[in-house]
Order: C-alpha cells, then sequence, then structure tokens
C-alpha cells in the first residue's frame, strides 16, 4: 500500500527531473551554437583579412625608428597588377609622409607595361622629391629593369643594378597580328561594320591600311619621344652620348653603367649599409590572398596560352 500512495509523487519527481534534464540540454544546446557560431564568424573574419589587400607591412617597432621605406615593383606594371600605378603611388606616399623615413628604395624586377602607368608613377615620384628634399629616392634593379620599369627608376636620385642586370629598353611598340590570309584558306569572310574611317583600326582580320600604319607609327613615336625626354630630365647629364642608346636595347648592368644608365652596381642590402640604415620597413601595397591566387592562375593560363600561339609578352619597349 506504501508504494501504492507514492507513485503519484515518484512520477511527479521523475518529470520534474526529466523536465529539468531537458531544460539543461536545450540551455547547453544553445550555449554550444552561440559558441560554434561565434567561432565560425571569428574565421570568417580572419579569413576576409588575409584576403583583404594589405596596404603595407608596417610593425609599429620599426616605424618608430629611422628607417629606410621600401617599395617593391614586380611583375608587368598594369593598372590591374599588383605593380599599377594606384598600390606603387600608395605605396610610395606611405613611405614619405611617415616622418621617421630617412630614404626611399625602389626594388624593381619587371619587363615594363603601361606607358600611362608608368608616366603616373614617374611623375608622383619627381613631386614628392620636390615636397620632400631632404628624403633622397633610391632604385634597385634586380634581374630586370626594362622599358616602363626603367621609366620609373630615372624618376629616382640614382640607380643600382647587378653587373647582369638587364637595364634600359627604352623604346616603345605595338604588336598585333594578321589573319587575313588565313580566313581564306578556312573560308570565313570577315564582315565589319563601323561609323568613322578608322573605327575599324588595325583590324587583325582585315587587310592592313598604310595610312593606319602610319598614323600609329606616329603614335608610337610621340610616345618614344616622351620617354626619352623622362629619362634626360630624370639623368641628366649623366648619359652618355651614344647612338644606339633609346634605339630600344637592353643592357647589361656593367654596359648600362658605362652609359650612364645607372649610377653603380649594387641591392638592397649592400646599399643599406652604405646608407647606414640597418631597419628598412617594407611599404609595398600588397594584393589579398585571394587576388594573389587569382593573379597566379591567370599568369599560369596566360604563359601556358602564350606558348602554344608562340607569342612573347612585351610591355612599353
Amino acid at each position: 500500500m506504501a508504494e501504492l500512495s507514492g507513485g503519484p509523487q515518484w512520477e511527479r519527481k521523475t518529470l520534474e527531473k526529466l523536465l529539468f534534464n531537458t531544460l539543461k540540454e536545450q540551455k547547453l544546446k544553445r550555449r554550444w551554437s552561440i559558441f560554434f557560431k561565434l567561432l565560425f564568424f571569428a574565421i570568417l573574419v580572419s579569413f576576409l583579412i588575409l584576403l583583404w589587400p594589405n596596404s603595407a607591412n608596417l610593425p609599429n617597432s620599426a616605424k618608430a625608428k629611422a628607417h629606410i621605406g621600401l617599395i617593391d615593383i614586380r611583375g608587368t606594371i598594369d593598372d590591374s597588377a599588383p605593380a599599377s600605378a594606384d598600390n606603387i603611388i600608395e605605396g610610395i606616399q606611405n613611405a614619405f609622409e611617415d616622418k621617421n623615413t630617412q630614404a626611399v628604395i625602389l626594388r624593381i624586377n619587371s619587363p615594363g607595361g603601361s606607358p600611362v602607368q608608368a608616366t603616373q608613377i614617374y611623375q608622383e615620384i619627381r613631386y614628392l622629391r620636390t615636397q620632400h628634399p631632404a628624403i633622397k629616392v633610391y632604385a634597385v634593379c634586380d634581374d630586370l629593369c626594362a622599358s616602363a620599369a626603367y621609366y620609373i627608376a630615372s624618376a629616382s636620385d640614382d640607380i643600382y643594378a647587378s653587373p647582369s642586370s638587364l637595364v634600359g629598353s627604352i623604346g616603345v611598340l605595338m604588336n598585333g597580328f594578321g589573319f587575313v590570309d588565313t580566313m581564306k584558306k578556312v573560308g570565313v569572310q570577315r564582315r565589319l561594320l563601323t561609323a568613322g574611317d578608322h573605327k575599324g583600326f588595325l583590324d587583325p582580320f582585315s587587310p592592313e591600311k598604310v595610312d593606319e600604319k602610319q598614323i600609329a607609327e606616329r603614335m608610337i613615336k610621340e610616345v618614344h619621344e616622351q620617354f626619352i625626354n623622362a629619362v634626360k630630365n630624370g639623368r641628366g647629364n649623366r648619359l652618355k652620348e651614344n647612338p644606339e642608346l633609346f634605339s630600344g636595347l637592353a643592357w647589361t648592368g656593367e654596359e648600362a653603367l658605362s652609359l650612364g644608365l645607372i649610377d653603380g652596381f649594387g641591392d638592397l642590402t649592400t646599399l643599406s649599409r652604405v646608407l647606414k640604415k640597418k631597419n628598412i620597413v617594407d611599404y609595398t601595397v600588397k594584393p589579398g590572398l585571394l587576388q594573389q591566387l587569382s593573379d597566379r592562375v591567370g599568369a599560369s593560363f596566360a604563359e601556358k596560352i602564350s606558348a602554344q600561339l608562340g607569342i612573347t609578352p612585351h610591355g612599353f619597349q
């Protein structure tokens, strides 16, 4: 009889215990849910930070001391590449604006690229030099400092390279293809409608026009003259007289020194020793991780296509 009379109380206690355990599990689940959501959010934020373009690698301890500001110029100079005018100019401006920057070094390894981008960078360097006369700008050439890359280097106070670096290539080219005969062989007819006599300027699928060829030659000659004047303004009387100096030829570091295209041999390490400043701060604007991966995939694809077609990429040469 005692067991029967205690039945309802036992059931009530059991139900209370079950309800308590259920509530406890729900609270625990909510806590774990909140934890995983926060963890996911933290991972997402960290990932976005990695993907976000990095304006510069600026350790505070380094910035607080007198230092050399370094800007890397690598690869093709193009508005959609890491070595774009926007990125390079931002890095140079950041270096000049820091009160502890004692000198700026442009470390260059580039075959050239856009004349417009190079001109923008050149002009900004020249302007900043006038605004900050106490800060000298040095260009250090690695493997290659050609074409538009040399255009930029000529804006600096002094240029250094390795004896085996390739320097110069002061010229301009405009290249393309003509597929007219190929189209005839495969039976393809070109249908091009234009409003304007030269709207189809240098169309690769149409026969070459003499007057358009002359226009193109005049254009690249004008750009070449701009290039030559920029180099002369930058290098001054250091340039030696040589009929092939502005022919588009690239020179070894040794030849470049004798022609006045560079001021001596050296690299980042040796130049920092000469300047007696071991502290170097990298102001290079670097693309985010996603952009870097995209650039590598794109570059690899372009190289394969170029190899298949037998195309050698050229810049401002």
